[in-house]
């Protein structure tokens, strides 16, 4: 973990200063994916939630919950500073590491290139990969209604992510790499966890845990 930011302009010098380290390339499978959520009790109060499942049958195999207080003020495009502290620990309390992160926020669909999956990524070193339920940055048009059908995020001409429809019909996820990862096998992935509902079944258990303090 670096020295935690005690401004705005110290947090956006540190993102600017990893984003080099994060990577595009890595392993198209995986064994274990960890879904990671926070959830929040108050304005800076919060629990985090990490639930690991199985990648082939997504049974559950492992979690852990942290609760704790946002580590930094909220400021768009710099909120991993206030839940990554905490998620952190929660992983460390893993029995082992995953092989993949699902994070529940943005990886490379960020003004900076470097939210939340980003950094998570490269502190830890392990494949990760966005899931917002919300779009952040870039242009796009809305994907086909069909289950994989997806369209391309735009932010400056480059392209940070995709729009990616996981159930017929329902609204899209938009997806985003972490690091260690390229955005075609994330996308694979995140069908791959969402075989019935829209978000992937390791964000949507974490989230549950993070709520309530059980996966079921």
């Amino acid at each position: 973990m670096h020295p935690w930011p005690k401004t705005a302009a110290e947090a956006e010098e540190i993102q600017r200063r990893l984003r080099p380290r994060v990577s595009f390339t890595g392993p198209d499978r995986f064994g274990t994916v960890a879904g990671l959520d926070v959830h929040y009790r108050g304005d800076d109060e919060l629990s985090a939630a990490v639930v690991v499942l199985d990648a082939r049958s997504l049974q559950v195999v492992d979690q852990a919950l942290v609760h704790g207080e946002a580590a930094f003020p909220y400021v768009p495009g710099l909120f991993a500073f206030r839940e990554i502290p905490a998620l952190v620990q929660a992983l460390e309390r893993l029995s082992k590491a995953p092989e993949l992160l699902v994070c529940d926020g943005h990886g490379l669909a960020h003004p900076r290139r470097f939210g939340l999956a980003c950094h998570l990524g490269v502190l830890t070193g392990l494949p990760s990969v966005g899931v917002g339920k919300t779009p952040f940055v870039g242009e796009f048009d809305d994907p086909a209604p069909a289950r994989g059908s997806w369209s391309p995020i735009v932010l400056d001409g480059e392209v940070v992510g995709r729009v990616l429809r996981t159930q017929p019909t329902v609204r899209p996820v938009f997806v985003s790499p972490g690091h260690r990862i390229s955005l075609e096998t994330a996308c694979e992935q995140v069908l791959r966890c969402a075989p019935r509902y829209r978000l992937p079944e390791p964000i949507r258990l974490a989230d549950h845990l993070a709520r309530y303090g059980t996966v079921s």
